[in-house]
């Protein structure tokens, strides 16, 4: 658990960004895009959400397979990671674009519920060794793709 201002109990600062967007109880975190009025905030979020979706769409047609999903996961979570340098540790940007790119277009781009259909059609063709690979592998690809983009962008960003 993180407190408001970033710190965790006992101490100690957390080391990566973490996207406040979830609760809207904090001040801090209303506060963020105060003066727009929560229709906004909700219009730019549908928005993108239909962008990326239709983003996510235009890959799996093009690439009829399970593994389409993990490419388009393991990219989506590394903008994820560049997006969350830019905006939460820049903190220049338009107070929208956070909600719009992050929420809405990289939100509807990217896809866990799919990803669990493409897992479970693996073990539905009889192959549980490819259906975890693409489980683990989606999972493990995701996270490293955060990791690694939020690096090399906080490194970039320092030049």
């Amino acid at each position: 658990m993180v407190t408001d201002d970033g710190v965790r109990p006992g101490g100690g600062h957390v080391e990566e960004p973490i996207d406040p967007d979830v609760d809207l109880h904090l001040p801090s975190n209303r506060a963020e895009t105060a003066g727009f009025g929560l229709e906004k905030v909700l219009g730019v979020i549908a928005l993108g959400g239909v962008l990326g979706a239709l983003g996510r769409y235009g890959v799996t047609l093009l690439w009829t397979t399970p593994w389409a999903v993990l490419c388009v996961n393991v990219v989506g979570c590394g903008l994820i990671g560049v997006l969350m340098v830019l905006v939460s540790e820049m903190g220049t940007a338009h107070p929208l674009v956070r909600p719009f790119l992050g929420t809405g277009v990289l939100g509807g781009f990217t896809t866990f519920s799919t990803y669990s259909v493409g897992f479970a059609e693996f073990l539905w063709d009889g192959r549980p060794v490819a259906g975890l690979g693409y489980a683990f592998g989606t999972l493990a690809g995701a996270m490293c793709a955060v990791w690694a983009a939020a690096t090399v962008t906080r490194r970039v960003v320092a030049r």
